[in-house]
């Protein structure tokens, strides 16, 4: 049989040797496969203009908090292993939400401190969206015994406390913050909080003759457990623990927040000035009135000391953990230039940062130290 050219080339199969060689959809599945495709984009459509036009706006609005994108109905179970992507990313995004906007605003000008502490009768300043939460969640105190408290409110009960946030019966941290609620001054009878013997402040009947000599509103209810809590990245809970009575727990001190974040503006501006800090030494930091008065060496101890009132820290530089001064300013020796070197960052501080300005003194070396600087934040520069 001969073929033309273009035939013998290009031959022209009208059937497939076999089943394996067919392609391609016959007219009747064809008819099938575009019904069921038309189905799916009517489908998609309808999920689309619903979207548009009837979708909840909160999930369209990108403003909105992440707290407030939570429906009932995707906080049945959040914070359980099987809860849906969804439900869970929300939480997650609510939680990282809240905890940068607390942090930052309990943070303090130096950026650095750690606690909220909470007068007797003041309420918790949660930040903004807080009180946005679906009525089965809601942001709440708890402490080390598993006691819970509502985070929103007056607390009638003193402690250290974790903010977490609770939907039913789970619970999930929701800062690094810890909030103090203060043991109030009423509860101290004939000078004592139960065995530890505090005494009287000066005008604490009243009369003050300004408002930095009133006496604290509250104390810190010191334990051996809570003693470590860092109050700042630098400064811990122990820091302030008045010196004697050492077998007598619980104990109490006085603690401003306002002396916390200055010493750590100082501490930021050694770094700023060539001298990294790693450690501090706090020398003193509270002395209860009855100490002050009568307790140890009371040579230049005043009337009306900063100590009493927790607005007050005797400090030294200890980079390396010696309970001494370091030698800051690289002469080879201990002694008042080191902490002129501290001074000099006061005073760079107080400049920037005029609401902290306060009192200030060099201690040089001693037998119970080898020198300190004296920092508080009274509200009006003192030098002596």
């Amino acid at each position: 049989m001969e073929y033309a050219r273009d035939e013998f080339l290009f031959p022209l199969w009208t059937e497939p040797y076999s089943r394996w060689e067919r392609s391609g959809l016959d007219p009747r599945k064809e008819r099938i496969f575009n019904g069921v495709a038309g189905l799916l984009v009517a489908v998609f459509l309808a999920g689309w203009v619903y979207t548009l036009g009837f979708a909840p706006r909160e999930y369209l609005n990108p403003n909105q908090p992440a707290v407030a994108r939570l429906s009932t109905e995707l906080m049945r179970s959040p914070l359980n292993a099987e809860t849906a992507p969804e439900p869970a990313f929300l939480v997650d995004a609510f939680v990282q939400s809240f905890e940068s906007d607390y942090e930052e605003q309990a943070g303090g000008q130096s950026g650095a401190l750690k606690v909220d502490i909470v007068k007797p009768g003041e309420q918790v300043d949660l930040p903004a969206g807080a009180d946005s939460l679906p009525a089965d969640a809601r942001i709440v105190l708890q402490n080390e015994e598993g006691q819970r408290i509502p985070a929103s409110g007056t607390p009638t009960q003193s402690g250290i406390w974790n903010l977490v946030l609770q939907v039913r019966d789970a619970v999930r941290p929701a800062s690094d913050v810890h909030v103090i609620t203060l043991v109030p001054l009423s509860d101290k009878k004939n000078g004592r909080i139960g065995s530890y013997n505090i005494g009287n402040w000066p005008y604490e009947q009243g009369g003050a003759p300004k408002e930095v000599y009133r006496p604290p509103a509250g104390l810190i209810q010191v334990t051996p457990e809570n003693r470590d809590l860092w109050l700042s990245e630098h400064i811990q809970l122990k820091d302030f623990i008045t010196k004697g009575q050492e077998n007598v727990w619980p104990k109490y001190v006085a603690v401003q927040p306002r002396v916390l974040d200055k010493v750590e503006l100082v501490i930021q501006e050694l770094q700023a000035m060539g001298h990294p800090v790693t450690n501090i030494f706090a020398v003193s930091g509270f002395r209860t009135p009855s100490y002050n008065a009568g307790g140890g060496n009371t040579v230049g101890r005043g009337k009306l000391s900063r100590h009493m009132y927790g607005d007050a820290m005797d400090i030294a530089i200890d980079n390396d953990n010696n309970n001494i001064m370091d030698d800051l300013n690289g002469d080879g020796s201990i002694n008042l230039a080191d902490a002129r070197v501290i001074g000099a960052a006061v005073d760079r501080v107080e400049a920037k940062y005029p609401n902290l300005v306060g009192g200030m003194h060099y201690y040089p070396p001693t037998g119970g130290h080898q020198g300190m600087v004296h920092i508080d934040t009274r509200g009006f520069r003192a030098r002596w």
